[in-house]
Parts: C-alpha cells; sequence; structure tokens
C-alpha cells in the first residue's frame, strides 16, 4: 500500500531549518503528514517539544536525528555531474530513529556521543566566520550564532552573508564562498557509519542513508557498503530523487535487505517546498516507523 502520510526528514530553527517545532508541527499537520520524525543536525535538542507538537496534533511522532559522517567510498565525477552536484561531498548524513521510549542506558550514551559532534559546530563557525573576515566580509560571530537555536551550521552564516549584502542568495554564499571545497569553509572529524550505527542500535534504534545521490557513488556499491557497515535502510523515497531512482534504489533496498525510508527534507517554504507529499510502500519501511 502507498501512502504520503510519513515525513522522517526534516528540521527546524534547533539546526538549519526557518521554522521552529511548534511551526513545523503545524505544517505536518496541514499538509496530512500523519507519521513524522525530526532529524535536526547533530542534535536531539528539539525532541521534548516536538513530542508534545505531535501528540497535540494527533501525529505521531518518532524521535530522529541526522548525523554527519564521514565520507567512506570514492565519488564518480560523471555521476556527481549528472546529479548536478558541482563539487565533492565532504561528508555523508545519517538518520537516525529511535523508539519513542529509547532505551535508556543505550539513550545516555549516544547522548554523550553526539554531545562534542554537536559542540563542535561553534569553534568550526568560528573559524569560519575568521575566513569570511579575512575575504573582507565584516561578520560578527555573534550576529550568526543569535540565528541558530541549536546546532548553527553554514546555513545561519549564509543568511548573515545576504543580510549584510556580501552575496544575493543563500546559493551565491554556498558556491562561492562556504560550500564543500569552497575558500571559507572549515571540515570537521566525523565519525564512520558503523560507529554511528553501533550507538543507535544500542538505543534501540535503526539508521538509514539520507539523500543517496548526493554522494557521486553508483547506488549498487552504495547499497553493499551500507550493508557492510550494518546499516538498516537507505533513503530511497527522497524529494531530490526522480521516480527512476526511487525505484531503482527500491529494488536493490529489498534485493540487499534493506528498509527503505521517506522524507521531504523540509527546511523551508522557499521554492516551494513543503513538507510531506512524499509517497512510499508501507511495507517497506523500517517496523520501528510503519509501527509508529
Amino acid at each position: 500500500m502507498w501512502s504520503s502520510s510519513f515525513d522522517l526528514h526534516c528540521h527546524t530553527t534547533h539546526s538549519d531549518g526557518s521554522l521552529s517545532v511548534e511551526e513545523l508541527a503545524d505544517a505536518m499537520q496541514e499538509q496530512s503528514v500523519r507519521v513524522w520524525s525530526l532529524t535536526d543536525h547533530d542534535t536531539i535538542a528539539g525532541w521534548d517539544e516536538a513530542k508534545i507538537a505531535a501528540a497535540q496534533r494527533g501525529i505521531a511522532f518518532v524521535p530522529g536525528v541526522e548525523l554527519t559522517c564521514d565520507v567512506e567510498l570514492p565519488w564518480d565525477e560523471g555521476i556527481l555531474a549528472s546529479n548536478a552536484r558541482h563539487r565533492p561531498p565532504s561528508s555523508w548524513h545519517l538518520l537516525a530513529y529511535f523508539p519513542y521510549e529509547p532505551i535508556a542506558e543505550g539513550l545516555k550514551k549516544f547522548e554523550e556521543w553526539l554531545a562534542p559532534l554537536h559542540e563542535d559546530r561553534v569553534p568550526r563557525m568560528l573559524e569560519m566566520i575568521d575566513k569570511v573576515n579575512a575575504f573582507g566580509m565584516a561578520i560578527e560571530a555573534e550576529d550568526v550564532m543569535s540565528r541558530a537555536k541549536g546546532s548553527v551550521g553554514r546555513p545561519h552564516l549564509a543568511l548573515a552573508m545576504m543580510d549584510a549584502g556580501y552575496v544575493e542568495s543563500m546559493n551565491e554564499a554556498f558556491e562561492k564562498w562556504l560550500g564543500d571545497g569552497r575558500p571559507c569553509n572549515v571540515e570537521r572529524p566525523k565519525p564512520s557509519l558503523a560507529e554511528a550505527t553501533a550507538l543507535v542500535h544500542a538505543a534501540g534504534g535503526i539508521t538509514s542513508l539520507a539523500h543517496p545521490r548526493y554522494y557521486g557513488v553508483e547506488y549498487e556499491s552504495l547499497i553493499q557498503h551500507l550493508k557492510a557497515s550494518n546499516v538498516d535502510a537507505i533513503e530511497a523515497f527522497h524529494r531530490s530523487h526522480s521516480d527512476e531512482e526511487r525505484h531503482r534504489l527500491w529494488m536493490l533496498a529489498e534485493q540487499y535487505g534493506l528498509g527503505v525510508t521517506v522524507g521531504s527534507d523540509f527546511h523551508s517554504f522557499n521554492g516551494g517546498h513543503r513538507p510531506g507529499h512524499m509517497p512510499v510502500i508501507v511495507r517497506t519501511l523500517p517496523a520501528l516507523i510503519s509501527s509508529a
């Protein structure tokens, strides 16, 4: 059975989204989402708010987070170009989903492990601001930090650059200055998929690789690697994927015994983007999700 009532990938002002948890919950309700996971980058700060907001609106909530992990396979320039990706990836993103009440001891260890990943975003951002300033663009750290309620990230710096008139758009900020391989970007150490997945499993959760088309890796090789890393699923149904890609990923996931997940990857309403409206076959979802 197909359903468009799941949205398992979205962001709030706790990371690089434009809406608060309450505002995003309203948007999920308006778009007829019935099962929602909040997956802010490297932080679970919004979970408690989201649980309350979802319950008030009759939405099933799945606690989630999007983890920034290391690049683990070489990319193919031709695949990147065909997917309109102009630079190689500097990270892979792993979605982690947890039971509504995770295993307490496992969750404690996960939170302790996650804290440095979240906290490292601040010194990294300060380095990036220093680089931006060195190019003659006067940006105050306080301005950038004030734009983030949780995990500060490059979109917050890009917005500050836009407001100061140094760039005309978020895209220009990333293309010229902040994107992977650009002069003001700063890389940081990242965990492996296997390391992150083991910690998530210990808390009773599961993992799914986000937006696989972004990495420039042939899909079957990518799924084989996920299987070897004990990752549970792949986000076959992502808003950036064509119908052909969704079908290809779905078939490969079934062949290799992986589940699939679905997500709008919602950050804001810019460009007509909206939560939900992502059809998925319910039986292909991991049980933790489909039974929510």
